[in-house]
């Protein structure tokens, strides 16, 4: 059993190894001493171990998702999508900020961070009110998609959840309680941030609706377009919500260092295990076994995106977050042992979908 689980993390752990042996190479030319070195190593460390605990509901949702689409685009996201999760997400996504903030090119933000690596943390930290604002809207929607659904017929929380698919019927109830619900977050803003915060979030917003229109259209495509349906727009729907997921660990990772290439390795490190977790949720069907952990993980997305918002006016260590992400998606696991038990036998198994 144990053995069956751990060929999921084959790779994970092969790129751990990895990555921390980079780390002490990383932590040897900044700091050239066997301390420096061992600081650079435990905080590689710690990042992994944040971004973990940042990525389970991020897995689940993943692989929700995932199991709708065609082997292809299973593959496309499995392989692609993670380059484009470690590189983009954690390298590339945090240069592109400092380059457009400082108005230089890329490869000066390299040089930045190599050279005046807490003028790089100066430009990132300006820069997190515009992306939690992005972000948080981003990640709302996606939990609220998933309670305002006409068709969810599992609810973990009774009466609530019930009342939310009910109104989903209502075209447009998700995108209303997100309008007023950032109208709302908008009067503790001080007046001269408050516009800001409304236009990136209306981004956010606009981002994915329009994500969700592009999967519409290539869905509806017609029988000559089948290899693409469920494929190019649930891939770029997944790509979205890993960057969402993403933003606010890079920023967090500024609190413990400010060396560009520690926070990547210690964050793709952390990729590698959300691409394991979402493989073996797929392939054992963990989702069909356990009915409500698919909702602990919209509520921890939904709880992040709050977070998101607050961010700029009051600081929430990343570990807070992480800890209440784990124990909705345990209540809710806990939840689906017990129904499972009182109606005598597991949920419906994989093979049976």
């Amino acid at each position: 059993m144990l053995s069956s689980t751990m060929r999921y993390f084959s790779w994970a752990i092969a790129v751990t190894v990895i990555g921390l042996a980079l780390s002490l190479w990383v932590g040897w030319s900044f700091a050239g001493t066997l301390q420096g070195m061992l600081g650079f190593f435990f905080i590689a460390t710690v990042l992994a171990a944040l971004e973990i605990s940042l990525s389970f509901d991020n897995a689940i949702v993943n692989a929700n998702v995932l199991k709708r689409m065609s082997p292809v685009w299973q593959h496309r996201f499995l392989t692609w999508g993670i380059i484009i999760a470690v590189f983009g997400m954690r390298i590339v996504f945090p240069l592109a900020i400092v380059s457009i903030a400082a108005q230089t090119g890329p490869w000066q933000a390299v040089v930045l961070a190599a050279e005046d690596p807490a003028q790089y943390a100066h430009i990132m930290e300006e820069a997190h009110p515009d992306i939690a604002a992005f972000g948080g809207t981003f990640l709302l929607m996606v939990a609220l998609s998933f309670f305002f659904d006409p068709e969810k017929d599992i609810h973990w929380l009774g009466r609530a959840e019930g009342l939310a698919a009910h109104h989903g019927a209502t075209r447009g109830a998700d995108v209303l309680v997100t309008v007023a619900v950032l109208l709302g977050l908008s009067q503790f803003f001080p007046s001269a941030e408050a516009g800001r915060f409304l236009t990136m979030a209306m981004w956010g917003l606009l981002t994915y609706l329009v994500v969700h229109a592009i999967g519409a259209v290539l869905d509806s495509a017609g029988p000559e377009k089948a290899a693409a349906q469920g494929g190019l727009g649930a891939f770029l729907y997944l790509e979205m919500l890993d960057a969402s997921f993403s933003f606010d660990g890079v920023i967090g990772a500024f609190a413990l260092t400010q060396n560009l290439f520690i926070i990547a390795i210690g964050l793709g490190i952390g990729a590698m295990y959300v691409r394991s977790m979402t493989i073996m949720l797929v392939e054992k069907g963990t989702l069909s076994a356990y009915r409500f952990l698919e909702h602990g993980a919209f509520y921890a997305i939904f709880v992040l995106a709050v977070i998101m918002f607050i961010q700029p006016l009051a600081h929430v260590p990343e570990v807070v977050t992480g800890l209440i992400g784990i124990a909705l998606i345990g209540a809710a696991l806990m939840s689906s042992i017990r129904w499972n038990r009182q109606n005598g036998s597991m949920a419906e198994s994989p093979a049976a979908e």
